[in-house]
């Protein structure tokens, strides 16, 4: 399709509330303020160390006990400022703040919550690997919405089957807006000529078969009979049981790795492991696991714990934790059984074996 024939997200949105005749467009307008916060961090992500503090690091540590870069703390802001005026939201949750963050008395409430991880990836900034931000929309109770009452940390933990909408924006090469409201998956990539997310992959579908596993292999000594078994068996090859070969990647930017899985398929794992036992996953549930589990699942590909789909889990915490394997949906679910079964190999993973020209 010619670049001038190609739709722009205020378009396609527009389209799509044409599904529903009474919708007020509440929705449309939301989506278009995120798109306009990833915009603005496209640019600061973009400058570089040329952007202006980029000197302050940062250091101060986050709600989760993570160290804070410079750029997590402005796109945290970019997303609030752009938001919170707008009229369509109760309230917003974000990975860098404690609590739930309130809409100004000075601004009108409306009926979304927004969620959102503002800068996935920003400890690989300094190496130039792509990074992103991931966002949800939830319907704030209708109790809120009619009291117009502040929101409280109950009001966001829904299970991720209840979401409107979830997206994800790629800072690469190029500029990319992922985004599901419910109908299946579209991405927009940035015409910077023109400042508009233009519609550039219209169905994106991951395949149910794959060859790639993500996986972060340093944790192998920690993981569950289950993963270990999966990760043995693609190692093992053709020569294997699964009779064919697998590459593994692991980018440690989540939403890059989302990325590739939903362009060429695939499968990623952040399993529970033994090594914080009082943990059970690494990912945010609310602003990392849901949103991508939607966009997986609608895309028709499978997100999951290992034991029970993602898109299921009651969240207990605004800031809980979860494992989480996503990805083409054959893989998964066959992850997913060996969870079920409870089976284990003999032997050592053969990718930490012993190695040598000459071993018998």
């Amino acid at each position: 399709m010619p670049l001038s024939k190609r739709p722009t997200l205020t378009q396609y949105l527009i389209e799509q509330r044409r599904r529903f005749p009474g919708a007020s467009g509440d929705l449309n307008a939301l989506i278009l303020d995120v798109s306009i916060a990833c915009k603005a961090i496209a640019r600061q992500v973009a400058f570089g160390e040329l952007r202006a503090g980029a000197e302050n690091a940062g250091g101060a540590t986050n709600v989760q006990g993570e160290v804070q870069k410079h750029l997590d703390v402005v796109s945290n802001e970019l997303f609030v400022r752009q938001a919170e005026w707008s009229g369509h939201l109760a309230g917003m949750a974000s990975e860098e703040m404690e609590a739930p963050y309130q809409i100004p008395g000075e601004y009108p409430r409306g009926k979304y919550l927004l969620v959102f991880d503002p800068l996935d990836g920003s400890s690989n900034l300094d190496v130039d690997v792509t990074v992103g931000s991931i966002f949800s929309i939830l319907r704030a109770p209708d109790e809120v919405v009619a009291s117009g009452r502040d929101v409280i940390e109950a009001d966001f933990l829904q299970p991720g089957a209840q979401q409107v909408a979830a997206g994800y924006a790629l800072y690469g090469p190029s500029t990319m807006l992922v985004l599901s409201v419910g109908n299946g998956v579209v991405g927009f990539t940035l015409d910077h000529n023109l400042g508009e997310f233009k519609l550039t992959h219209p169905e994106l579908r991951v395949p149910e078969d794959a060859q790639e596993f993500a996986i972060n292999s340093s944790n192998s000594r920690f993981w569950e009979p289950p993963v270990k078994r999966y990760v043995d068996e693609c190692l093992a090859g053709r020569s294997g049981p699964r009779g064919k070969d697998f590459n593994m990647r692991w980018i440690a930017s989540m939403v890059a790795e989302a990325h590739r899985i939903l362009m060429r398929g695939g499968v990623f794992l952040y399993p529970r492991d033994s090594k914080d036992p009082g943990k059970a996953g690494r990912l945010r549930l609310l602003y990392e696991a849901n949103p991508i589990g939607f966009i997986m699942e609608q895309a028709g590909a499978r997100a999951s714990t290992g034991r029970q789909p993602v898109l299921g889990v009651p969240p207990s915490a605004l800031h809980q934790r979860i494992a989480l394997v996503f990805g083409s949906k054959n893989e998964v679910e066959r992850i997913e059984r060996y969870h079920q079964d409870g089976a284990t190999r003999d032997g050592p993973n053969p990718l930490f074996v012993e190695r040598g020209l000459f071993r018998d």
